[in-house]
Protein backbone atom coordinates (compact mmCIF):
# COMPACT_ATOMS: atom_id res chain seq x y z
CA UNK A 1 0.00 0.00 0.00
CA UNK A 2 1.42 3.34 -0.97
CA UNK A 3 1.96 6.12 1.48
CA UNK A 4 -0.69 8.25 -0.26
CA UNK A 5 -3.29 5.47 0.03
CA UNK A 6 -2.44 4.95 3.71
CA UNK A 7 -2.77 8.68 4.40
CA UNK A 8 -6.09 8.83 2.55
CA UNK A 9 -7.34 5.73 4.38
CA UNK A 10 -6.27 7.22 7.72
CA UNK A 11 -8.03 10.50 6.95
CA UNK A 12 -11.18 8.65 5.89
CA UNK A 13 -11.11 6.51 9.05
CA UNK A 14 -10.63 9.69 11.17
CA UNK A 15 -13.57 11.36 9.44
CA UNK A 16 -15.78 8.32 9.94
CA UNK A 17 -14.79 8.15 13.61
CA UNK A 18 -15.64 11.83 14.03
CA UNK A 19 -19.06 11.32 12.44
CA UNK A 20 -19.73 8.01 14.19
CA UNK A 21 -18.75 9.08 17.76
CA UNK A 22 -21.64 11.54 18.39
CA UNK A 23 -24.12 9.06 16.96
CA UNK A 24 -22.73 6.33 19.22
CA UNK A 25 -22.80 8.63 22.27
CA UNK A 26 -26.48 9.27 21.59
CA UNK A 27 -27.22 5.55 21.21
CA UNK A 28 -25.48 4.54 24.41
CA UNK A 29 -27.49 7.02 26.44
CA UNK A 30 -24.46 9.22 26.88
CA UNK A 31 -22.71 6.74 29.09
CA UNK A 32 -19.52 7.61 27.25
CA UNK A 33 -19.72 11.16 28.64
CA UNK A 34 -18.26 11.14 32.12
CA UNK A 35 -20.62 12.35 34.87
CA UNK A 36 -23.54 13.59 32.78
CA UNK A 37 -26.08 11.44 30.97
CA UNK A 38 -26.46 12.49 27.33
CA UNK A 39 -29.98 11.81 26.14
CA UNK A 40 -32.73 13.69 24.35
CA UNK A 41 -35.28 12.51 26.94
CA UNK A 42 -34.69 12.34 30.69
CA UNK A 43 -36.93 11.14 33.47
CA UNK A 44 -37.34 12.22 37.07
CA UNK A 45 -39.43 10.77 39.91
CA UNK A 46 -41.04 13.84 41.57
CA UNK A 47 -42.14 11.89 44.67
CA UNK A 48 -38.61 10.61 45.25
CA UNK A 49 -37.16 14.05 44.53
CA UNK A 50 -39.45 15.46 47.23
CA UNK A 51 -39.12 12.71 49.83
CA UNK A 52 -35.33 12.36 49.55
CA UNK A 53 -34.57 16.07 49.44
CA UNK A 54 -33.53 17.84 52.63
CA UNK A 55 -36.54 20.12 52.11
CA UNK A 56 -39.03 17.23 51.83
CA UNK A 57 -37.55 15.55 54.88
CA UNK A 58 -37.81 18.80 56.86
CA UNK A 59 -41.46 19.19 55.88
CA UNK A 60 -42.13 15.53 56.82
CA UNK A 61 -40.60 16.13 60.28
CA UNK A 62 -42.64 19.31 60.77
CA UNK A 63 -45.84 17.56 59.72
CA UNK A 64 -45.07 14.64 62.02
CA UNK A 65 -44.49 17.02 64.95
CA UNK A 66 -47.66 19.00 64.17
CA UNK A 67 -49.64 15.76 63.81
CA UNK A 68 -48.41 14.56 67.20
CA UNK A 69 -49.35 17.92 68.75
CA UNK A 70 -52.80 17.76 67.11
CA UNK A 71 -53.32 14.19 68.35
CA UNK A 72 -52.36 15.26 71.89
CA UNK A 73 -54.75 18.20 71.65
CA UNK A 74 -57.53 15.88 70.44
CA UNK A 75 -56.94 13.53 73.39
CA UNK A 76 -57.04 16.47 75.83
CA UNK A 77 -60.29 17.78 74.30
CA UNK A 78 -61.80 14.30 74.36
CA UNK A 79 -60.94 13.90 78.06
CA UNK A 80 -62.43 17.30 78.87
CA UNK A 81 -65.61 16.55 76.93
CA UNK A 82 -65.94 13.13 78.55
CA UNK A 83 -65.68 14.71 82.02
CA UNK A 84 -68.18 17.42 81.04
CA UNK A 85 -70.60 14.81 79.68
CA UNK A 86 -70.37 12.82 82.95
CA UNK A 87 -71.06 15.96 84.95
CA UNK A 88 -74.05 16.73 82.75
CA UNK A 89 -75.35 13.18 83.13
CA UNK A 90 -75.03 13.47 86.92
CA UNK A 91 -77.03 16.72 86.85
CA UNK A 92 -79.90 15.18 84.90
CA UNK A 93 -81.79 14.14 88.03
CA UNK A 94 -81.20 17.42 89.88
CA UNK A 95 -82.01 19.94 87.11
CA UNK A 96 -85.38 20.95 85.78
CA UNK A 97 -86.02 19.37 82.34
CA UNK A 98 -85.78 22.74 80.53
CA UNK A 99 -82.50 23.65 82.26
CA UNK A 100 -81.05 20.22 81.51
CA UNK A 101 -82.13 20.42 77.85
CA UNK A 102 -80.52 23.88 77.49
CA UNK A 103 -77.25 22.62 78.98
CA UNK A 104 -77.35 19.45 76.85
CA UNK A 105 -77.89 21.49 73.67
CA UNK A 106 -75.07 23.86 74.60
CA UNK A 107 -72.82 20.86 75.21
CA UNK A 108 -73.79 19.32 71.85
CA UNK A 109 -73.06 22.63 70.06
CA UNK A 110 -69.68 22.80 71.79
CA UNK A 111 -68.85 19.24 70.70
CA UNK A 112 -69.83 20.00 67.08
CA UNK A 113 -67.82 23.26 67.06
CA UNK A 114 -64.72 21.57 68.47
CA UNK A 115 -65.03 18.71 65.98
CA UNK A 116 -65.21 21.18 63.06
CA UNK A 117 -62.20 23.11 64.39
CA UNK A 118 -60.10 19.97 64.84
CA UNK A 119 -61.14 18.61 61.44
CA UNK A 120 -60.09 21.91 59.85
CA UNK A 121 -56.70 21.71 61.57
CA UNK A 122 -56.22 18.16 60.26
CA UNK A 123 -57.25 19.22 56.74
CA UNK A 124 -54.83 22.16 56.82
CA UNK A 125 -52.05 19.85 57.95
CA UNK A 126 -52.80 17.47 55.06
CA UNK A 127 -52.74 20.35 52.59
CA UNK A 128 -49.34 21.49 53.86
CA UNK A 129 -47.68 18.43 52.34
CA UNK A 130 -49.32 19.05 48.95
CA UNK A 131 -48.38 22.75 49.05
CA UNK A 132 -44.77 21.87 49.89
CA UNK A 133 -44.58 19.44 46.94
CA UNK A 134 -45.90 22.08 44.55
CA UNK A 135 -43.54 24.73 45.97
CA UNK A 136 -40.55 22.43 45.54
CA UNK A 137 -41.42 21.54 41.94
CA UNK A 138 -41.66 25.24 41.10
CA UNK A 139 -38.41 26.09 42.91
CA UNK A 140 -36.39 23.29 41.28
CA UNK A 141 -37.24 24.17 37.70
CA UNK A 142 -33.94 26.05 37.16
CA UNK A 143 -32.02 23.06 38.56
CA UNK A 144 -33.86 20.65 36.25
CA UNK A 145 -33.35 23.01 33.32
CA UNK A 146 -29.60 23.06 34.00
CA UNK A 147 -29.50 19.24 34.12
CA UNK A 148 -31.49 19.14 30.89
CA UNK A 149 -29.09 21.52 29.16
CA UNK A 150 -26.01 19.63 30.39
CA UNK A 151 -27.50 16.39 29.06
CA UNK A 152 -28.48 17.83 25.69
CA UNK A 153 -32.08 16.85 26.45
CA UNK A 154 -35.19 18.42 25.01
CA UNK A 155 -37.55 17.16 27.72
CA UNK A 156 -37.74 15.76 31.23
CA UNK A 157 -40.67 13.44 31.81
CA UNK A 158 -42.31 12.29 35.02
CA UNK A 159 -41.02 8.75 35.45
CA UNK A 160 -44.53 7.56 36.44
CA UNK A 161 -45.82 8.55 33.00
CA UNK A 162 -43.16 6.58 31.11
CA UNK A 163 -43.97 3.02 30.20
CA UNK A 164 -40.39 1.92 29.64
CA UNK A 165 -37.01 3.63 29.83
CA UNK A 166 -33.36 2.90 30.50
CA UNK A 167 -32.28 3.56 34.08
CA UNK A 168 -29.47 5.71 32.71
CA UNK A 169 -31.91 8.48 31.68
CA UNK A 170 -33.34 8.85 35.20
CA UNK A 171 -31.78 11.96 36.77
CA UNK A 172 -33.63 11.83 40.10
CA UNK A 173 -30.53 11.16 42.21
CA UNK A 174 -28.58 13.93 40.48
CA UNK A 175 -31.53 16.29 40.94
CA UNK A 176 -31.77 15.46 44.67
CA UNK A 177 -28.06 16.20 45.16
CA UNK A 178 -28.30 19.50 43.31
CA UNK A 179 -31.54 20.54 45.03
CA UNK A 180 -29.96 19.82 48.42
CA UNK A 181 -26.89 21.85 47.47
CA UNK A 182 -29.01 24.72 46.14
CA UNK A 183 -31.82 24.89 48.71
CA UNK A 184 -30.79 22.84 51.76
CA UNK A 185 -33.83 22.48 54.02
CA UNK A 186 -35.67 24.98 51.85
CA UNK A 187 -36.27 27.95 54.15
CA UNK A 188 -36.40 30.02 50.93
CA UNK A 189 -39.02 27.70 49.44
CA UNK A 190 -41.28 27.55 52.51
CA UNK A 191 -40.35 29.30 55.76
CA UNK A 192 -39.53 27.19 58.79
CA UNK A 193 -42.42 26.67 61.18
CA UNK A 194 -42.02 28.37 64.56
Amino acid sequence: MSRLVRTAAGALFGALLTIWSPAFAQQDGGLSNVGVVQSLILTVAPDVLYSQSDFGQRIAREIEEESAALAAENRRIEAELTAEERELTDLRDTLAPEAFRARAEAFDEKVQRLRREQDEKARTLGQRNDEARRALLIAVQPVLLQLMEESGAVAILDRRAVLLSADSVDITDQAVRRVNAEFGTGADILPLRP
